[in-house]
């Protein structure tokens, strides 16, 4: 009597095999044509699951040494690889972002000078001696200090001399009640 597993286990491999060769074969289209090369890609043009390549180490590796190497095109230049690409994108990215908020920072100095010329164009706009007027401003306001020491100091003679008045007038008015009979 043959063992069933026997049948089984001789099915199993000659799947495998087929998957394999299916596999080899998607590669070796996507190699020629230029397609994508990775695992997923692979697999989908396959018509396999991507345990496949985690079940059989070879085929992964396979995949990605064909994935990390340029592609073979006479007509295209010279060759490059996807890890050099995606690093020139990479740098594309960053060199896109650091002129975007260069453009940003020149377009609001731009605003500003331009804001400031037609706002000193219209007559609105402050005189060109901004220092003169900041130290005749100094000065003014200097000046109006010491008036006004000035004046609390007259207050003080004013009060000074309100409080003498009073009482003299009330001497006066004691002297006149006193001599009145």
């Amino acid at each position: 009597m043959t063992n069933p597993t026997t049948g089984i286990t001789s099915a199993r491999r000659a799947h495998s095999a087929r998957c394999r060769q299916r596999v080899i074969k998607a590669l070796n289209t996507a190699i020629e044509s230029g397609a994508e090369i990775s695992v997923s890609a692979i697999a989908r043009r396959a018509g396999v699951n991507r345990s496949l390549f985690y079940r059989h180490p070879d085929l992964h590796a396979l995949v990605l040494a064909k994935a990390a190497e340029p592609p073979a095109s006479p007509t295209t230049g010279p060759a490059v690889s996807r890890a050099s690409l995606i690093a020139d994108l990479a740098g594309a990215h960053d060199r896109i972002n650091r002129l975007v908020r260069e453009n940003m920072q020149l377009r609001d100095r731009l605003s500003e000078v331009l804001g400031e010329q037609a706002w000193r164009e219209s007559g609105f706009g402050g005189p060109d001696d901004i220092e003169e007027l900041h130290r005749r401003n100094t000065a003014l306001e200097q000046q109006v200090v010491e008036l006004r020491r000035q004046l609390g100091e007259k207050d003080d003679d004013l009060d000074a001399a309100r409080m003498t008045n009073r009482e003299l007038m009330a001497s006066l008015n004691r002297a006149a009640v006193a001599s009145s009979p």
